[in-house]
């Protein structure tokens, strides 16, 4: 299976060396967000994602919008990919990209779909003092998160649990449920479902209001919202 990966931040690198080391899997190439400046030398640094891809020798496009870049978007085409999978990449990608593989796009995301759609979905859901959470793997459309689900996994969610060790687990859940995902899709083996609208909720980015603490609020309130 011949495989483009879109992603950009830590919790995307499970699910790329899993792929790389796939015998099945031939990833591409990569593409992620372009390199930021950081740290106190404010120095341009990679994203995880593209440190991965440079070890491997992978191609790798940085557009900063890649459904406006023509070049990336002939490349794209060109490379007749089976399949595109998309964890964590933080673009929106246009129809014209959803269409190019022949197997469509697949999404890993952080919650059990249809609840948590959006960004941050990790960091809500311990917000709201949720005991299980998971990984859900769909093909994508031109929703936020919407797209047809295809497999899911379950991870329970212990009460000292924070983002980064949620996070650490769940990255690790969706790059094994990533290539089960792929090889069922590939062999036929899996039914896609739509997700139920009256069910979903949503998970958009964090904002700065989100980081004040009322303290009149019960004490597990807040120790959910210092967690997420």
């Amino acid at each position: 299976m011949r495989v483009i990966f879109f992603g950009t931040p830590q919790f995307a690198v499970p699910s790329l060396e899993r792929l790389l080391n796939h015998p099945e899997i031939e990833v591409l190439g990569v593409v992620t967000q372009p390199d930021k400046r950081r740290g106190r030398g404010n120095q341009l640094t990679p994203s995880p994602v593209k440190a991965v891809a440079q070890v491997h020798q992978l191609p790798v496009w940085q557009p900063k919008r890649v459904k406006k870049n023509a070049e990336t978007l002939l490349q794209l085409r060109q490379a007749s990919a089976d399949v595109f999978v998309v964890v964590a990449y933080g673009q929106i990608l246009s129809q014209e990209i959803l269409d190019m593989p022949k197997l469509g796009c697949i999404n890993v995301h952080g919650s059990i779909l249809p609840k948590y759609r959006g960004a941050a979905p990790i960091q809500w859901c311990l917000y709201h003092g949720e005991t299980q959470t998971g990984i859900t793997t769909m093909l994508m459309d031109a929703g936020m998160d919407t797209g047809a689900m295809l497999l899911k996994a379950y991870t329970p969610i212990e009460l000292l649990d924070n983002t980064y060790q949620l996070a650490h687990t769940l990255a690790n859940l969706g790059a094994d449920l990533l290539v089960e995902t792929l090889l069922k899709l590939e062999r036929r083996e899996i039914q896609a479902i739509s997700q139920d609208e009256s069910q979903a909720t949503y998970a958009p980015l964090i904002q700065k209001p989100d980081f004040c603490l009322d303290w009149s609020r019960p004490a597990i309130e807040l120790h959910n919202q210092v967690r997420g």
